[in-house]
C-alpha cells in the first residue's frame, strides 16, 4: 500500500475511531495543551457568562485561580454574586465580546481614557460599562468613579502577576455608543440606561474584527507581563436575543462560528495561545442532544422526554441555555485530565452502527479515508 499522510495518524483523526464506535460521553483526548499549567501558577479568568464557573472549577481542583478584587468583609455569599464578586478575577461584570476585553485592557493600561458618563436612575448611578455590578446602584457619581478604578487597578494587577488568562469569547453582536466611541455590554435600555437610535448602534463582529481585538488585547498585556499565556474559549451558551433580523438559532450558529473561527486562527499562529473546545463539547459531540436528562432530573409533564424517552437537553438545563452543573464537569474534567495527562473515565456501551450499511458513506468522496484509520480492513498482501 502507497505511503501517505493519512497511513500514520492517530485514532483521534479519524470520525469512526474518535467519534462512531465511542459513546458520546466516551469521546476524548480532545485537546492537546501547547504547555503545562503548574498547580500554583496564578491563572486569571474572564469572559461570558459561561467562564463564571471555571474559576471556581479551578479552586475546586487546587489550582491559583488568582481573585484580584476580593469582596469587602461583610457581604453574605448571595450579596457578592449579585455584585459581581468572585464570578471572574476582576469586577468587570461579563465581558462577551473580544471588542470589550481590547476595550477595558486599554482603559486599564493607560492607553485610553473611560467616560465619565454615568446613568442616573431614581436618584441612584449606574455605569454604562458594568451596569449589573451594583443591583440598587451607587449613591453618587463619584462613588461608580471609585468603584470602577478599583476593578481597573485590579485588571493591572492580574495581567502582571497571572502566568495564565482564560478567556471566553461569548458574542459577535455588540452595541456601539459612537458618540463616545466605546463598546457596551448591553443594549442600553435594557438592563439600565435608555436607548437612543441615533447614538447606540448594534454591529455584528466579523472573524477578521475578532482575530484583531484579541490580537490587540493580548499585545497591549504582554507589554506589562511578557511571560503572559492565554487559553480561549468559545461559550456555549446560545444567544438569549439577536437584534440581526435572523433566526435565534441562525444568529448563534453565525455567532459561534466566527468566534471559534476567530480564536483557532490566533492560536495556530501564537504559540502563546491556546484553544480549549469547551464550545465542542457541550454542543458539537454526535448523540448529546439524545442523552437522558442528566442526574437523574424528573421532566416536567408534556416537556421534551418526559414520557421516558430521551431527552433533547443533553448537557442544557430546560431552558436549552443554561449548562447544567453535570456538563460544566464534563467539560472540566476534559481540562484537567488533559493538563494531568490522565486517561480516560471507563467507557460507556459503545453505539451500534446500523447493521445494513455499517456505518459506511457512499456518497461523500472523502469517505474512503476511512479505510486508513485504526482497525481498518486490512490490506490486501
Amino acid at each position: 500500500m502507497a505511503s501517505h499522510p493519512y497511513t500514520s495518524l492517530p485514532e483521534r483523526s479519524f470520525w469512526r475511531s474518535a467519534v462512531a464506535e465511542r459513546g458520546p460521553l466516551d469521546i476524548a483526548d480532545l485537546w492537546t495543551p501547547k504547555w503545562p499549567i503548574a498547580q500554583d501558577a496564578p491563572v486569571i479568568t474572564a469572559g461570558s457568562c459561561f467562564a463564571g464557573h471555571i474559576g471556581r472549577t479551578l479552586l475546586e481542583e487546587g489550582m491559583h485561580w488568582y481573585d484580584a478584587e476580593p469582596p469587602p468583609p461583610g457581604l453574605t455569599a448571595e450579596q457578592q454574586s449579585a455584585r459581581g464578586y468572585r464570578r471572574f478575577s476582576f469586577r468587570t461584570g461579563n465581558i462577551y465580546t473580544a471588542a470589550a476585553l481590547r476595550q477595558w485592557i486599554a482603559w486599564a493600561l493607560g492607553y485610553r481614557t473611560p467616560p465619565g458618563e454615568v446613568w442616573e436612575e431614581d436618584g441612584r448611578f449606574y455605569d454604562p460599562y458594568r451596569p449589573a455590578v451594583e443591583p440598587e446602584g451607587f449613591a453618587s457619581p463619584g462613588e461608580l468613579v471609585r468603584s470602577r478604578e478599583v476593578t481597573l487597578a485590579a485588571l493591572r494587577s492580574a495581567l502582571a502577576e497571572a502566568e495564565v488568562f482564560v478567556f471566553t469569547l461569548g458574542l459577535t453582536e455588540a452595541w456601539h455608543d459612537t458618540a463616545r466611541d466605546t463598546v457596551l455590554p448591553m443594549c442600553p435600555g435594557t438592563v439600565r440606561g435608555s436607548f437612543d437610535a441615533d447614538r447606540h448602534v448594534l454591529r455584528n463582529h466579523t472573524a477578521s474584527r475578532v482575530h484583531e481585538d484579541l490580537t490587540q488585547a493580548l499585545d497591549m498585556a504582554r507589554e506589562v507581563n511578557p511571560r503572559l499565556r492565554t487559553v480561549l474559549t468559545v461559550s456555549p451558551v446560545p444567544l438569549t436575543a439577536t437584534a440581526t433580523g435572523r433566526h435565534a438559532v441562525v444568529a448563534t450558529t453565525f455567532s459561534k462560528s466566527v468566534l471559534r473561527a476567530a480564536a483557532g486562527q490566533l492560536a495556530d499562529e501564537d504559540d502563546r495561545v491556546d484553544y480549549f473546545p469547551s464550545y465542542e463539547i457541550v454542543t458539537a459531540l454526535p448523540g448529546l442532544a439524545a442523552l437522558p436528562t442528566l442526574a437523574g432530573d424528573q421532566e416536567p409533564p408534556g416537556a421534551p422526554g418526559a414520557s421516558g424517552a430521551a431527552s433533547p437537553r443533553g448537557f442544557f438545563e430546560a431552558n436549552l441555555r443554561t449548562v447544567h452543573p453535570e456538563g460544566v464537569a464534563f467539560v472540566m474534567g476534559h481540562f484537567f485530565r488533559a493538563l494531568r495527562g490522565e486517561p480516560a473515565p471507563t467507557p460507556h456501551t459503545p453505539p451500534q452502527l446500523p447493521p445494513a450499511t455499517g456505518g459506511k458513506d457512499h456518497s461523500c468522496d472523502d469517505a474512503l479515508l476511512d479505510y486508513y484509520g485504526p482497525r481498518a480492513v486490512p490490506s490486501a498482501r
